[in-house]
């Protein structure tokens, strides 16, 4: 005989919220009932417009068609991240999906680019990898096989994802949560008092009440880690402006005097921001950054954000999971916020065996999470520490003291042009390369087995690699033309 069912209360909505809905309704409904809590008079941050590959995998796994998901968010096609101004003013470089050129088992791609170099082969290293040359030439499609992501409205993908969730049987109560009840023993969360009384009682708890972290922080008072002291960037500013031009299939990413600013177009409108420092640039002259050099007129009020870069020691605490914002926040350099949502919900559902206040599954959970939050936060840092810009916050960026998972990665990569192998991180070899390469570090060696190909056969080899791309490109739609293409079919095959 089947026992009761759980009851997974999450408080709070957003993408946060309907994310962890969605992902527990599908795979936990069998056994658990799931309660989501959520007031229409509490705004979300939502600026997580930009994201990375890995959301396909969420949505597969939920078995969200895409057609459906595109329609549904404004959503356009992403290809990468375009660097701007992050060495010094006027430079730039992608960091771009995919895979750049060809390896060999014993060498990656950058030792034979690095070699070639050294003989005068005048090659840009983004010019073997298709992503990055699809989105010079702004153009993408699905059927080109690029690999790619998203950009979207984030508070349509919420409203998106509560839609299903609620034709799943996922419960949504309308109301703003007013204090937490614990058990006087353990501590755990007992139940959720509402403003207009109703009190919600449940098993596991999910945090999804941003910022404010009013389960995971305020109530079980789990440890929040500062990294002010390696990331000085604190407020953000974010604004809608309309379209001037056709989406293009990347993010863009903008440094200036104190900090950077974002741009990522969607099919309806485009998404600005701002992010810096207080103690270099405050509130007012931000704004003004921001508004003087977006493209089109605004159509949304600035939405103005503090933060604190950061996690917590324990994502999952008792019976309790944070998700979202109430887990940490890194800023959005890397588009990192949504996946960080999808993936603490996917390793929730794989650890949730053994009881759900197994002290040791909860360990394992939290080691894996938070080391996977500070080898990303590695690779934020790694772009501010490898600036030339002589602006005192850059300044300061630049000599501040790194870890050594940092300063031992760029010291390989600069004296052989290796990069050191680590598990479990979201940045691999390929993303580390393309940064340390387009903000300036060249490798004073490579690889010896790429000097026993001789000039001629060099030259044949990445002639071999890069033809086929720049013909692969010149087959593939403009991105806005695709896009309209698109919504003409109603989203479904083209």
């Amino acid at each position: 005989m089947e026992g009761a069912k759980q009851k997974y209360i999450i408080a709070g909505g957003g993408t946060a919220g309907w994310s962890a809905a969605a992902a527990l309704s599908k795979f936990m409904s069998h056994f658990a009932d799931i309660i989501l809590i959520e007031s229409d008079n509490i705004g979300t941050v939502g600026v997580g417009e930009a994201t990375i590959p890995p959301i396909r995998t969420f949505q597969d796994i939920l078995g969200i068609e895409e057609g459906e998901f595109l329609k549904a968010s404004n959503a356009t096609f992403k290809l990468g991240i375009k660097f701007e101004n992050w060495t010094n003013e006027g430079s730039s470089y992608y960091h771009a999906f995919g895979v750049t050129g060809q390896s060999h088992w014993a060498a990656s791609f950058q030792h034979y680019w690095l070699s070639a170099k050294s003989r005068g082969c005048d090659y840009r290293f983004d010019s073997f990898n298709s992503e990055a040359c699809a989105a010079e030439n702004k153009k993408f499609s699905r059927e080109s096989g690029l690999t790619y992501a998203y950009h979207f409205d984030s508070g349509a993908y919420a409203k998106f994802l509560r839609g299903k969730c609620e034709r799943a049987g996922v419960k949504r109560i309308e109301g703003t949560i007013k204090s937490v009840n614990q058990d006087g023993l353990n501590g755990n969360i007992t139940s959720l008092q509402l403003d207009d009384g109703q009190v919600i009682d449940g098993d596991f708890f999910i945090d999804c009440t941003g910022f404010r972290a009013l389960l995971i922080g305020e109530t079980l008072k789990a440890e929040y880690e500062d990294w002010s002291g390696e990331l000085f960037c604190n407020r953000a500013i974010a604004v809608q402006t309309e379209l001037t031009s056709p989406p293009i299939p990347y993010t863009r990413a903008i440094a200036h005097k104190a900090g950077w600013q974002w741009r990522i177009p969607l099919v309806h409108r485009g998404g600005n921001g701002i992010v810096y420092s207080s103690q270099y640039m405050d509130d007012e002259e931000a704004l003004d950054t921001l508004l003087t050099s977006v493209e089109g007129q605004t159509i949304s009020n600035p939405n103005h954000i503090r933060f604190k870069p950061g996690m917590r020691r324990e994502h999952w605490k008792n019976n309790c999971l944070a998700v979202g914002l109430a887990a940490g926040f890194l800023e959005p350099l890397e588009s990192t916020s949504i996946y960080f949502i999808h993936e603490t919900i996917l390793k929730f559902v794989r650890h949730n065996t053994g009881g759900l206040e197994n002290g040791n599954n909860i360990q394992v959970f939290n080691e894996k999470v938070c080391q996977e939050w500070d080898l990303t936060k590695d690779f934020i840092v790694l772009h501010y520490w490898l600036n030339q810009r002589t602006e005192e916050f850059w300044v300061k960026c630049r000599e501040t003291a790194v870890n050594e998972r940092i300063s031992e990665s760029v010291k390989l990569f600069s004296d052989t042009g290796s990069v050191p192998y680590r598990r479990n991180l979201l940045f691999e070899e390929e993303s580390w390369v393309q940064v340390m390469m387009g903000q300036g570090v060249l490798p004073d060696n490579w690889h010896p087995l790429t000097n026993a190909m001789s000039d001629n056969e060099m030259i044949a080899f990445l002639e071999g690699l890069k033809g086929p791309i720049q013909e692969r490109i010149s087959g593939i739609p403009a991105h806005g033309e695709y896009l309209e293409e698109l919504k003409e079919n109603n989203y479904g095959s083209v």
